[in-house]
């Protein structure tokens, strides 16, 4: 076993498989929900941006490049000034909701680079420009672009057309659970040299303002040089080590109330004291020959020649020594390295190239990067004040105020540590595969978490985000938990039954609430609303039109199909060693086929365009089917299963139950879902049968409407000439084929749904047809691209598919990756060519990142993607 394998084995006897320290600190706290008290439900603008440096925050804290411990106790980052800026660079600047002209989005170039689960080693790089951040204008270019327009990003600003940054990367390696080595490499990029000054800010998460029964931490100055020592009355004490300097600086991790609201501060040591202290020369002295307080940083100033970097060791340890900086240190680094490669030796394919294995590493390092301290508790949060906005009975009445029982405080994967820093449920599921690659452990413990008392509602209903606890996201999770036990299993050659009980146990009660909730006529055609996929339909899906029709969503019945069969399955694979969950079997699989039949017979599939469509129910009893060509029409696909002959064989009144069932059904003239044999060996089981999968596939795999060069698009591109326009009650929509940028304001308007390529939507869309070509096998072919005259079976169109989203990543001969777009310039550089970006989503013609940056995230489903591929498979 390598190192990192013994100590995740170690990990593995935990309750909770989690190392104290980590890279749990949020890259944005500013702007969420959970600091929000305005009595309108204004996140963006009652913490913006301005605010952050300034105010101590109530449920949190953010920095750059940072790590905490795992409940967000004692917090370290990096801080920064390049001379020229008017704030310190203490964290990522971004654009809130209402400055960006597609929503928020952060303006800075960063980078994970590498990490392991343990978090031993891990590694980050910021790129800091010498000339002043151009904050203003990032904000003024943006407000004032359309919804038509490109974002207006940092590499437009021309601040990095000479070179003129550097390059900070920051580099944790741990001696043991509690010493945590750190090294800051600055390298100047420019042709001249160039001054930066770097802080090293360790503080403690302010709890004492709004806990008065928590005892406030301090970090105080010992007799050592180059030590301070932090106490904190449940962690005990940790000693942060430093290279001497002639400057350091305390304060007090405390809103400065008089800069931010006109209110005279207690004292002057202030949460952005040294932002002064460094930039104004206020209040230096003072700071300096404080002995104690909750913000503690020594200054370390620098010239920095061209070409040259300066390398900055600092170590946090609950140990006192005397040399902290021996050789035998800063060999740790390098041993930890070493590690980490070794690690990712036994888990990533051997035999792919080096672009490929960077591309694999970067997007696990981004996904073990993305764990985040989460902190929210609804009821505190709505009942007591912030101390700065009034009390207001409105807010006891708004957002989230019946999920009282929601009391998180954990360390959960975030979509995206800035652009979405909070869980989301559907987020969360896809987050599960690929980190069960490197760290099957956690992730059965994250599928679980969200299905805790403390998540989950009495009532059965998971928590989608906070922005709105109760709107409803595919409910994925069981198919997310079989991922994750196959992936184990494949890998260590043994399933985790008892995980899967766990999980089956608690998504009996969220499948009742589905459809007790969700299906109101009871006849298993399904609402769901909007259920994740933002903008897709011709108007918003979570909002009852102002008339009394009803909207019966192809997707929600879809996924409600694909929920049952997935259910189905856990409790074969539980039966197959437990005979009490055999009934439960039966269960599924008879509720499968009454939504097999909703589907198939209720109005949802047009046989003249041979898809399925949203239709909505009328005041006057007739029905209007919605006849747009989006992914609704095709989750369908996804609800898939193969059962074996040793099931049939084992489970007798499984076997016998579902025989009744389909004679009598049959006899009665009922519907009956696909269902066919190979060689009695195996039968497939599927939502469709295969007249209309192999309809499906005909569009899906046409360039002219859902096949791009990267992966499947989420609209038509039929609808680029052909827009879908309906009048509803003398109200009109319209819904037109959209491959970049949102144009919506749906959802915040930060992401688009009509016409780029999603990465869960194509990875569920490449299992899906791998797992019919593994019963079809060559006895079906279907022409690749549509319209070519190349006919191939299933499962090779499953790998050329996953060959095209994978080509959204790849170098070319020029040193280009599509994804990067218009920025291709910059990242054909030497020192850039190995950088990848995660995005939220690629633009469904040229490929190029659009969204969220740092999306991994589901993103990070490329390095279970090139695996598969590697693998035959």
């Amino acid at each position: 076993m390598t190192a990192e394998e013994q100590r995740l084995k170690a990990n593995g006897h935990k309750k909770i498989p989690l190392e104290q320290w980590g890279p749990y600190l949020s890259d944005r706290q500013w702007g969420t929900v959970r600091e929000d008290y305005s009595e309108n439900g204004d996140a963006w603008n009652y913490v913006p941006f301005s605010h952050s440096h300034a105010r101590a925050y109530r449920w949190g804290e953010d920095g750059l490049g940072g790590i905490s411990d795992f409940f967000g106790n004692l917090c370290f980052c990096v801080a920064l000034w390049n001379g020229k800026d008017p704030i310190l660079k203490e964290r990522l600047f971004g654009l809130g909701n209402n400055e960006g002209n597609h929503g928020e989005d952060v303006k800075e170039l960063y980078y994970y680079l590498d990490n392991i689960p343990t978090h031993y080693y891990m590694q980050m790089l910021y790129k800091y420009p010498q000339q002043a951040f151009p904050y203003e204008e990032l904000i003024t270019k943006n407000r004032n672009r359309s919804k038509q327009e490109a974002e207006y990003e940092l590499l437009d600003t021309g601040i990095f057309d000479k070179d003129e940054y550097f390059d900070i990367r920051i580099t944790y390696a741990k001696v043991n659970k509690k010493d945590i080595g750190i090294r800051i490499d600055i390298t100047n990029h420019a042709a001249k040299e160039a001054p930066i000054t770097v802080l090293p800010t360790l503080w403690f998460f302010n709890r004492w303002q709004s806990r008065s029964n928590d005892k406030k931490p301090v970090i105080r100055s010992v007799d050592k040089e180059g030590m301070v020592k932090a106490s904190h009355e449940r962690m005990g004490n940790y000693y942060f080590y430093y290279p001497k300097t002639r400057e350091w600086l305390y304060t007090e991790n405390e809103t400065n109330t008089e800069k931010l609201f006109a209110k005279k501060n207690p004292s002057i040591f202030v949460k952005d004291a040294f932002h002064d202290a460094i930039i104004h020369n206020k209040n230096n002295d003072a700071l300096q020959n404080k002995k104690s307080g909750t913000k503690f940083s020594p200054v370390y100033r620098y010239s920095v020649k061209a070409g040259e970097t300066k390398t900055l060791y600092l170590r946090l340890s609950d140990v006192i020594m005397e040399l902290p900086f021996t050789k035998g240190f800063t060999d740790v680094f390098e041993q930890r390295r070493q590690e980490a490669d070794d690690y990712y030796n036994t888990i990533l394919p051997a035999h792919i190239s080096d672009d490929l294995r960077n591309i694999q590493r970067q997007a696990l390092a981004g996904l073990l990067w993305s764990k985040q301290y989460y902190y929210y508790d609804v009821e505190r949060w709505l009942t007591e004040p912030d101390g700065i906005a009034r009390v207001s009975d409105q807010r006891s009445k708004g957002r989230n105020h019946d999920w009282l029982h929601l009391k998180n405080q954990d360390i959960i994967l975030m979509p995206d540590k800035w652009e979405y820093p909070w869980y989301a449920a559907w987020d969360l599921a896809f987050h599960c595969v690929p980190m069960a690659m490197v760290d099957p452990v956690f992730a059965k413990h994250q599928i679980l978490l969200v299905m805790r008392e403390w998540y989950m509602k009495p009532d059965g209903q998971l928590p989608a985000y906070e922005w709105n606890f109760s709107d409803v996201n595919p409910p994925v999770q069981a198919w997310s938990a079989l991922q994750v036990y196959q992936i184990e299993k494949q890998r260590t050659g043994k399933g985790d039954i008892s995980f899967l009980k766990k999980v089956f146990h608690k998504l009996m009660i969220n499948f009742t609430w589905w459809i007790n909730r969700k299906d109101p006529n009871g006849n298993n055609m399904f609402e769901g609303g909007f259920l994740g996929l933002d903008n897709i339909g011709v108007f918003n899906r979570s909002i009852q039109l102002h008339s009394e029709a009803k909207l019966e969503q192809a997707d929600g019945t879809s996924w409600m199909g694909m929920y049952a069969l997935n259910l189905m399955d856990i409790a074969i694979e539980i039966a197959m060693e437990d005979e009490a969950f055999e009934d439960s079997a039966t269960k599924f699989f008879e509720h499968f086929v009454l939504i097999a039949e909703a589907l198939n017979q209720l109005g949802l599939w047009n046989e003249e365009d041979r898809f399925f469509y949203d239709t909505l129910g009328l005041p006057d009893n007739t029905t209007l089917q919605l006849r747009i060509q989006s992914i609704v029409g095709l989750t369908s696909l996804f609800a898939v299963s193969i059962i074996e002959k040793k099931v049939f064989s084992k489970l007798q009144d499984f076997t016998k139950r579902i025989g009744w069932f389909e004679q009598y059904r049959i006899k009665n003239n009922k519907f009956w879902p696909n269902e066919e044999y190979a060689d009695e060996e195996k039968m497939l089981i599927s939502l469709i049968p295969k007249n209309k999968l192999t309809a499906l596939l005909k569009r899906l795999l046409s360039e002219t409407e859902f096949l791009s060069d990267g992966g499947i698009r989420a609209l038509s591109k039929y609808h680029e000439k052909n827009p879908y326009s309906v009048t509803i009650e003398g109200t009109k929509y319209s819904i037109q084929y959209d491959p970049g940028d949102s144009t919506s304001d749906f959802f915040g308007g930060n992401s688009n749904w009509r016409g780029p390529v999603w990465m869960p939507i194509n990875y569920l869309i490449i299992q899906s047809i791998r797992k019919f070509g593994e019963f079809y096998d060559a006895t079906l072919s279907i022409e690749y691209p549509t319209g070519s005259g190349i006919y191939l079976d299933l499962k090779q169109v499953a790998n050329e598919l996953a060959h095209r989203v994978i080509s959204l990543f790849t170098l070319d001969e020029k040193n280009h990756r599509r994804l990067h777009g218009d920025e291709n310039d910059f990242y054909s550089r030497p020192a850039n060519k190995n950088l990848v970006l995660f995005y939220e989503y690629f633009h469904g013609d040229t490929g190029s990142g659009l969204g969220a940056s740092h999306q991994t995230g589901w993103t990070s489903l490329i390095a279970q993607l090139i695996s598969e591929e590697a693998g035959g498979g």
